[in-house]
């Protein structure tokens, strides 16, 4: 068993697809697919069921993708302590962020840190905030990056930022000239992200303090991005509460309108995990983005 064969096994696990997880690695799907082949064939172990061209985890597979995610981890980590003697002449920098910040405030912070570190090597994903914070806890990335609630000791948290949710509607929605009362959120049809989104966690933490109980609320739609969210309400399948981010070109452009209705600040926070070692480019990012 090698580190290429768990470090390729990891990607297809994670993807349940040879092709992407071969073009994410930059290897053909032939040295995935025979790599794979060939740890089966070592441990005598069918890690994968084939159904017609999809592929899915066994239970044995799943049982040792933990085990395999944390060999490579460890092993990421140590390349990076190596990188770190070049000092940061080269080295890596690997971030995983919530949809809101990987899509709107992450951006203009990697092309500075790239413009002021240009031999490190940067690697970004998205996902919500309870994938980040599992991708972090799990030594998959360096750093993760939410707006919501985190709570996991092994994972520190550095404040970066700060953004506000508006509730949104479409032009013609009566919200968008008649504010509504609390009470009213719970009769309104919605769209919202996923369970696990940073941004449903704070809309329903808000309304909470309100006095009101988000799991009466009419949830018509949940959605997997902002930007489905955000469609699906300009053409009038319910009211959202999105980052102001998320929402201010199609405030600005007329095919949203924002409903007044106050909900408060969130915060956005840097993850990393309190025991594993904190590469020099890692800890240059941070100290780029904490706010002072």
């Amino acid at each position: 068993m090698t580190l290429e064969q768990l470090r390729l096994f990891v990607a297809v696990a994670e993807r349940e697809h040879m092709t992407r997880a071969a073009a994410a690695l930059h290897r053909t799907q032939s040295a995935v697919s025979a790599a794979i082949a060939g740890l089966e064939a070592q441990s005598g172990v069918t890690l994968f069921h084939r159904i017609g061209r999809r592929i899915v985890l066994t239970d044995e597979g799943r049982s040792f993708l933990a085990e395999a995610r944390a060999v490579v981890a460890q092993a990421d980590a140590a390349e990076r302590a190596l990188a770190d003697l070049a000092g940061m002449k080269r080295g890596s920098l690997s971030v995983m962020a919530s949809q809101t910040i990987a899509s709107y405030w992450l951006p203009p912070k990697l092309v500075a840190f790239r413009a002021a570190h240009p031999q490190v090597a940067v690697k970004a994903l998205a996902g919500n905030t309870a994938e980040v914070a599992a991708a972090v806890a799990q030594g998959r990335v360096e750093i993760g990056l939410v707006e919501g609630e985190v709570n996991d000791p092994l994972l520190e948290q550095t404040l970066v930022g700060h953004d506000r949710l508006v509730i949104v509607a479409a032009k013609d929605h009566p919200w968008a000239e008649k504010p509504p009362r609390p009470a009213d959120l719970l009769k309104a049809r919605w769209v919202l992200r996923e369970q696990g989104s940073g941004t449903r966690s704070a809309f329903e933490a808000a309304i909470a303090e309100k006095g009101l109980d988000a799991a009466k609320l009419n949830v018509t739609l949940e959605l997997p991005s902002n930007e489905a969210v955000r469609l699906a309400v300009r053409e009038g399948a319910g009211v959202s509460a999105l980052s102001e981010l998320v929402a201010e070109a199609g405030i600005r452009f007329g095919a949203l309108a924002p409903v007044k209705f106050p909900l408060p600040q969130r915060a956005f926070h840097a993850l990393r995990h309190r025991e594993r070692y904190l590469s020099k480019s890692g800890a240059a990012f941070l100290d780029m983005i904490r706010v002072r």
